[in-house]
Formats: structure tokens, C-alpha cells, sequence
């Protein structure tokens, strides 16, 4: 994909997901009136956990807390059955503790706003890190998770090895306008057309500007 068919792809890709359903850090940014908090933890629970599933762990855990001191104040056995069953549950209880007692000491009880400050806390990554500074700050950042990491690559539209590598990468690249949505379009994107083992090329209207790098395999 060359650099001036990137705004034809959005285009194409921002009309595609309105057929499929939001993801649900999306979707408990937009109930929560984009609260920082309730992101932050959205997204520690999706990681390696399916959308349903840990839509419902969310649901349930801020039915009991939804800031950092009533939060911290559960019993991490309440936190625990409430997140159950998302991947690593039993830990992931164990870093909501943890973030909730650094935003209390250290910020005020405020979800910090910068991206070096968001990967102290526990358990928390640049992907999560940048979609708080996103979706809760509406300050640049692009949140590169394994389908933004993929997709680019596929497309051709960066070489990367690794995540890490492809949010760099995208910071020189891709235009401003696109870097906090990107990850909002391509999460649904790749979990429901452009999916990682024999995607669906036959489907996809993305086929002239797309590169198919590494696809062996599609439907």
C-alpha cells in the first residue's frame, strides 16, 4: 500500500465495521462518557480475553466499584469472582489493587495522562497505555494491538517485526487524523474480516490497495 491509498483504505474500512458489532473498550468508553478509569480497566481485562467475555467481567466488576477507592476497598476475592473467567484473572485482580493504590498516592485519585507515566502502573502496556491516552484524553497516541500490528503489515503499509515496532513505525507515517481511530477501525476489521489465518480476501474491498503480504491462505 503506498502512502497516498491510506485515506482511500480508512474510508473504505470506517464504512465496512458499521456491519459488525463495537468493541468493548468502545463501547465502556461511550457508556462511561470516555471515564479514563473505566478504560483503563476495560482493557487490562480484554487482554488475551475474548470481547464478550470480558464485556460481561466489565459489567460486573463496576457494578460493585467504579472508581480507584471504592475499587480498592473490594476484597481482591470480590474482584477475583467478578472478572472471572478472563485470562489470568487471579493476577489481573491482583494489578487492579495495584493501580488503584498508585492513582490514590501518587495522582490524586486521577487516571495519569501520559503514556510514560500509564506504563508504571501494573500490568499496563503501551496498547493500553496509548488507548487511555486516546479514547479517555482525546490526546494523540495510536494504540497498536496484534490487529493493528497485523493489517499494517499485511497491507504492506509498514515492515515491522513486533507491536512495539509497528507504533513507531505508524508515528512516522500515518497522518495525524487517523492515529487515535486507527485502532478503533482496525480492531473490528481484523476480527471480522481481515483475521489472521485465511482471512477473507474474497470479501474485503481493499483488494487493490492491499499488499497480502504473508497471506498463504484465504477464503
Amino acid at each position: 500500500m503506498r502512502q497516498d491509498q491510506i485515506h482511500a483504505a480508512i474510508r473504505i474500512v470506517r464504512r465496512e465495521i458499521r456491519q459488525w458489532q463495537e468493541p468493548v473498550v468502545g463501547v465502556v468508553a461511550r457508556e462511561s462518557n470516555r471515564d479514563p478509569f473505566r478504560i483503563l480497566i476495560s482493557c487490562l481485562l480484554s487482554l488475551r480475553t475474548k470481547d464478550k467475555t470480558t464485556g460481561e467481567a466489565s459489567e460486573r466488576l463496576f457494578a460493585l466499584a467504579y472508581e480507584p477507592a471504592t475499587m480498592l476497598a473490594l476484597p481482591l476475592k470480590a474482584i477475583e469472582q467478578a472478572i472471572y473467567p478472563v485470562c489470568f484473572y487471579r493476577t489481573k485482580a491482583k494489578s487492579i489493587h495495584k493501580i488503584c493504590q498508585r492513582i490514590l498516592g501518587t495522582y490524586d485519585g486521577v487516571v495519569p495522562d501520559s503514556i510514560d507515566e500509564l506504563v508504571t502502573l501494573s500490568g499496563v502496556g503501551r496498547k493500553t497505555a496509548n488507548l487511555v491516552v486516546t479514547v479517555g484524553y482525546g490526546k494523540p497516541g495510536i494504540c497498536v494491538d496484534i490487529h493493528v500490528h497485523r493489517i499494517s503489515n499485511r497491507w504492506g503499509y509498514i515492515k515491522t517485526e513486533a507491536p512495539d515496532e509497528s507504533e513507531e513505525a505508524l508515528r512516522r507515517k500515518l497522518p495525524p487524523q487517523y492515529w487515535i481511530t486507527f485502532n478503533d477501525l482496525l480492531v473490528p476489521f481484523g476480527q471480522n474480516l481481515c483475521q489472521p489465518v485465511s482471512p477473507w480476501c474474497s470479501k474485503c474491498k481493499l483488494t487493490e490497495y492491499c499488499d497480502r503480504v504473508g497471506v498463504e491462505k484465504s477464503r
